[in-house]
């Protein structure tokens, strides 16, 4: 029974286990009073349910100690448990951290190409000027310089 109720789920295995330290306790008492009726001898069954007592006592408080052990030992492994999934939530988050990192990268270097085509459009119509000799774009160089590229709708 023991081992059956330490395999259980913590909030099940605490009631059950209390529960089996009450009855080896019962247990202990009622081999102790059987004792001391079985025992012809009146002074030898008082001996026997004093020694059977302190018996008792002892294997009690064993049996307290043990549960407490057994409760804190829960207690820890939860408590490991825990760490380890904020590890593992902590590593995801580096992760997608990075992929986010990244994404902004590959934004800012389009953007930038973007910007640099745009300036070397603007900057064609001069170049034409110093071949042709004469400039013809100059207000519509102008009116984009102004408008930052942008086409009029």
């Amino acid at each position: 029974m023991d081992l059956e109720a330490r395999s259980l789920q913590p909030n099940v295995k605490a009631v059950l286990l209390a529960k089996l330290r009450e009855y080896k306790s019962d247990l202990n008492n009622l081999k102790s009073e059987h004792k001391r009726l079985a025992s012809a001898n009146s002074n030898q069954a008082a001996r026997d349910d004093l020694l059977e007592s302190g018996m008792a006592d002892a294997m009690l408080v064993s049996a307290n100690q043990r549960g407490r052990l057994m409760m804190s030992t829960e207690r820890l492994n939860e408590s490991s448990d825990r760490i380890k999934e904020s590890r593992r939530t902590m590593l995801e988050t580096e992760e997608l951290g990075v992929s986010i990192l990244q994404d902004l990268h590959q934004q800012r270097q389009s953007l930038l190409h973007a910007n640099d085509t745009v300036f070397l459009l603007l900057k064609v119509p001069y170049r034409l000027h110093l071949l042709t000799g004469k400039f013809e774009g100059k207000d519509e160089r102008k009116r984009l310089m102004r408008k930052g590229g942008r086409k009029n709708k």
